[in-house]
């Protein structure tokens, strides 16, 4: 808390990590680096935590590779959601069983924190509502809708963040919910399920939405959920964790960059800054 009754947050957020790879190590060290000099109080994973197709059980060697050792010097809790390669199928994110090994992960790992495939969890002042947009993606996502609908409405916190996997708006090859891959007339594959649940669940209703998904950072122009009486919701991208791809797309930009890297997110009473860090 602030002298003055009020409240700051400090955390990091970054997605598309579970690589194992050079990339992700380098972002681990950046992480500590940078949370050795800023106060850091948690991360946040969104989604894609373990590829190529996720893991078996809690005793996979993934945990170790990809996970525990690439953050062995971060000191902190790791808030996760599920992406489509958690849930299997090289990423297809068809395996439904899948996602439960991370929950249960959660009583294993000192770090590791997800307790449900969706869920929420608050600071003073912060509300956070993780989603499981893989299963928005299937058209399977009723009792996450559900809950949604019931948590944000009912949130009295200054600030309302929501967290997916999958982007509402996004410059990288996958592009925009509802039109995903450039193939915007074929169901399940294009994001329409993804577009439905922002637009009925979370634009408008959080402050702020962090997603990953495409490998890249990006502050997206255009918030969603716009009216003459609501300012609508940011749309964040922090998918280069571990590598990063592309930028095609044309939706207007803050900030963009394939530099590997993470979002650094400062809540004071009223205020957010998130500043993009590299390697």
């Amino acid at each position: 808390y602030l002298p003055d009754g009020g409240f700051s947050l400090y955390f990091v957020a970054l997605g598309d990590t579970g690589k194992g790879n050079t990339g992700q190590t380098q972002v681990g060290a950046a992480i500590a680096a940078w949370c050795a000099s800023h106060p850091c109080e948690f991360a946040i994973l969104l989604g894609d935590n373990i590829y190529d197709t996720g893991v078996t059980g809690v005793n996979d060697p993934q945990w170790q590779t990809k996970f525990e050792v690439p953050y062995a010097s971060v000191n902190m809790p790791f808030y996760a959601v599920l992406g489509n390669h958690d849930y299997g199928g090289g990423g297809t994110g068809n395996e439904f069983g899948k996602g439960q090994h991370q929950v249960d992960y959660t009583a294993v790992s000192t770090k590791w924190r997800m307790p449900a495939t969706h869920y929420k969890f608050s600071r003073p002042g912060v509300d956070f509502f993780a989603a499981n947009t893989n299963l928005s993606m299937y058209s399977m996502d009723s009792a996450v809708r559900s809950d949604f609908a019931a948590w944000l409405p009912a949130s009295t916190a200054t600030w309302k963040f929501a967290l997916g996997h999958h982007p509402y708006l996004s410059n990288g090859p996958h592009g925009n919910a509802g039109s995903y891959d450039g193939l915007p007339f074929l169901p399940i594959v294009n994001g329409s399920g993804v577009k439905k649940f922002g637009d009925e669940r979370i634009c408008g209703q959080a402050d702020v939405y962090l997603s990953g998904h495409d490998h890249s950072d990006q502050w997206i122009v255009a918030r969603c959920g716009v009216s003459s009486t609501n300012p609508g919701t940011e749309l964040l991208i922090a998918g280069a964790g571990a590598s990063t791809s592309s930028l095609p797309g044309s939706n207007p930009r803050h900030f963009q960059t394939l530099e590997l890297g993470f979002i650094y997110v400062e809540l004071v009473n009223r205020s957010f800054t998130g500043t993009f860090i590299g390697t």
